[in-house]
């Protein structure tokens, strides 16, 4: 124990904190520039960068080397939740569009419900009342609400919960944290498992390969806005699929509790 806090003592000192700021900074411009290249250009690149910034010098103060996670990643996940967390601080997105995004989730909800599977793009287009054309630009305009962050309803508590919070290597592991995130992981799993073909290889090139939207299309040989339109219809079917099923786990465990007590 006492060795970890002099390793970590020592990790503190001015010049090797200067030469970890200034090795990561190339990643906090990379990271602001993923989560740029969905937004308006009415928010401003430097503002998602300066956040950035705060996230890297927070996780440099936070960052304990005797837990054995190499800096780069756990400083990767700060970064990028100070901006992300600076965006909603903005409310830059219009209320409209929020609402227009709701509906097209409980109308995916619906038709899933309905149907048994998830429904076809022609198929949510008419039960929104517009055409496939008027979908696919919709889809465009609010992939940028999702930024990065997948969320959905908790079944512990009700409030909404970020599937960011489950990435490994958070330094701060505890046995529940660990069972949390095992738990999560494996209906993530399964909501990705359901989705069409190509919209799993979108996230996976964007989230798992990291590849800007741009890159994403030129493997798959469509445009960016394309692209925009495949990502945002994976994410609202993910958030759909994972609220199902988190809400059938919560029934079975209901279910178990009330026959274990009687």
């Amino acid at each position: 124990m006492q060795h970890a806090k002099q390793a970590y003592t020592a990790w503190q000192g001015d010049e090797e904190r200067e030469r970890l700021l200034l090795e990561q900074l190339p990643q906090v411009r990379y990271i602001a520039r993923r989560i740029h290249e969905r937004l308006p250009r009415h928010v401003p690149f430097e503002d998602l960068v300066h956040a950035g910034v705060v996230g890297l010098i927070d996780a440099l103060h936070k960052y304990d080397s005797g837990k054995h996670v190499q800096f780069g990643s756990y400083a990767k996940f700060r970064i990028r939740g100070a901006i992300l967390d600076s965006l909603r601080e903005m409310d830059w997105s219009p209320r409209d569009l929020r609402r227009k995004a709701r509906r097209m989730e409980e109308a995916n909800n619906t038709l899933r419900s309905q149907l048994g599977r998830n429904p076809t793009q022609p198929e949510l287009a008419a039960e929104l009342g517009i055409d496939l054309h008027g979908l696919q630009i919709l889809l465009g305009e609010i992939d940028g609400l999702e930024v990065g962050s997948l969320r959905v309803q908790s079944r512990q508590d009700g409030k909404e919960e970020d599937l960011c919070e489950y990435l490994p290597d958070d330094p701060e592991e505890t046995p529940l944290l660990i069972c949390l995130r095992s738990e999560m992981k494996e209906l993530l799993t399964r909501a990705i498992a359901d989705l069409p073909e190509k919209e799993r290889q979108v996230l996976a090139l964007y989230y798992y390969e990291e590849l800007t939207m741009k890159e994403v299309g030129a493997v798959m040989g469509v445009g960016e806005s394309r692209v925009s339109q495949i990502h945002s219809m994976a994410v609202v079917r993910l958030r759909a699929r994972l609220a199902e099923l988190t809400a059938v786990r919560g029934q079975a465990a209901c279910s178990a509790s009330a026959a274990g007590a009687s």
